[in-house]
């Protein structure tokens, strides 16, 4: 039965198909074919990087179909890629017709190792997934266990656990990766935060809330929860555990009992301690992470509680932090120019994450713009009014945050920029730096989707650094 599929089981009398073609629907379909599966592929795209796939996965002897439109074809299972929104046609038709239907994290908990599979610390959350899952790789590793992180971070956990073999993987989750999941048993998760996003690929966000809250089912330690976050909490105490779990906090001030927090800038535990009751272990100071802003601070503990869930000595864990390389486009320092800082958070993709970036500034010229992805800014410009300067707004909704500061804070000046070509980023740092003073920052911090003008935020945020270093390097005199 397919409810029963796994890594051992008899995977050539079941017809799969695999909707998408992108890095998880490819790792998937080859996953499959290895362990004997009959497999068709499905993309509503054809561009030079689906016909590329499509033909290594055709070689294998897969059915592949780009440009597909239809309905789900035949079969006995379909797994689906993340990009896929749960009210598709494929999806909705396959639940009609009582085809089961498989995420990409389901099938890579079936396939791994029916012997010392490695067991999922995972982590989940608006913002601050992918830094808090490479923090807590740095501290598993630190504790001299081979670990290694995978997920939504962008290496493949059906790959992971098809071809590699780790003591622990830490697993970083986005939301649309976990509507269809039925089986997964973490040893650990966490939710970082809640906030609005993803609201065009859920519907509403009762149902993104709904999606996020299926990481902590079936898990079996500690369900980390944020204690300055409520609805983090929430999810935990309605979550169906496994008997014995229990609920850790973490909190940016002091802890309370079974918690993790911050006293006397240091970083402590009093959740895995003996006496708890009465004490807390210094586990590494604030001024250890970096970037040194508060919601990395909080991601920082998120990742030391699911390591010491684990059982990660608390030495590890501010080895692990001062190891820690961050990844790009996170409030990245660019440069200095005339005394103005430059900053590139491109990962900003949500008002939530914008908000907490502008909040670690006391000055600041806004960079914002993008696809708003059904986002009302209002309450961001509320909350950040006092630390703007200026704002300047790109893209396709950039009407939709002008408007919001024109409503909340009409003293501010907003400047919309009319092209829609990545060379308009020259322009943006020109323009800022006429509103910036000496001690202000420069912020690319979008609170959107970049895919209107560039190919990812990746591409937005070295289009912003590289037109940074062109401005500076015509300033003649100005220090970088």
């Amino acid at each position: 039965m397919i409810t029963k599929l796994g890594r051992e089981s008899d995977w050539s009398k079941y017809h799969v198909v695999v909707a998408g073609i992108g890095v998880a629907g490819y790792a998937c379909a080859d996953a499959l074919m290895q362990l004997g599966a009959r497999v068709s592929v499905v993309d509503n795209g054809a561009g030079p990087k689906q016909q590329e796939r499509a033909e290594i996965l055709r070689t294998l002897e897969a059915e592949v179909l780009l440009g597909y439109t239809g309905e789900v074809p035949s079969c006995d299972l379909l797994v689906v890629s993340p990009g896929l929104r749960p009210s598709n046609q494929l999806i909705t038709g396959a639940i009609a017709t009582g085809i089961p239907v498989w995420g990409e994290l389901e099938l890579a908990w079936r396939l791994r190792p029916t012997i010392a599979p490695a067991p999922w610390l995972v982590i989940t959350g608006t913002n601050g997934k992918t830094t808090a899952t490479m923090m807590l790789e740095s501290m598993l590793r630190a504790g001299g266990l081979n670990a290694v992180s995978a997920g939504n971070i962008g290496t493949s956990l059906v790959d992971v656990v098809m071809h590699d073999s780790y003591e622990v993987i830490a697993v970083e989750v986005g939301a649309p990766q976990l509507p269809f999941v039925h089986t997964i048993s973490p040893h650990s998760a966490v939710c970082l935060n809640i906030a609005d996003d993803h609201l065009d690929h859920f519907g509403s966000k009762a149902a993104y809330v709904a999606a996020k809250a299926k990481i902590f089912e079936r898990t079996q330690v500690a369900a980390v929860y944020n204690a300055d976050d409520e609805a983090t909490r929430v999810l935990v105490e309605d979550a169906d555990v496994v008997a014995g779990c229990r609920a850790i906090g973490f909190t940016l001030g002091v802890p309370g009992l079974s918690m993790l927090g911050v006293v006397d800038g240091a970083l402590v535990d009093r959740a895995f301690i003996e006496n708890r009751q009465d004490a807390a272990q210094e586990l590494a100071l604030a001024s250890e992470v970096q970037p040194n802003a508060p919601h990395n601070v909080a991601n920082a503990l998120a990742a030391a509680a699911l390591a010491r869930a684990f059982e990660v000595r608390a030495p590890a864990i501010s080895a692990g932090l001062r190891a820690f390389e961050p990844a790009a486009h996170r409030i990245a320092q660019v440069a200095t120019v005339a005394g103005v800082n430059f900053v590139d958070d491109s990962k900003a993709t949500n008002t939530h994450a914008a908000q907490t970036s502008l909040l670690a500034y006391p000055r600041v010229v806004w960079l914002a713009g993008g696809m708003a992805k059904g986002q009302d800014f209002d309450d961001l410009v509320r909350q950040v009014r006092a630390h703007l300067r200026a704002v300047i707004v790109i893209g396709v909704d950039q009407a939709v945050i002008a408007e919001s500061v024109s409503r909340h804070a009409p003293d501010v000046p907003v400047l919309s920029m009319d092209r829609t070509d990545t060379g308009v980023m020259r322009e943006v740092v020109e323009a800022a730096m006429g509103f910036a003073k000496p001690g202000d920052t420069v912020l690319l911090a979008p609170g959107c989707a970049s895919w209107d003008m560039f190919t990812d935020y990746g591409h937005r945020g070295t289009t912003f650094a590289d037109a940074v270093r062109e401005f500076a390097a015509t300033r003649s005199g100005d220090g970088v």
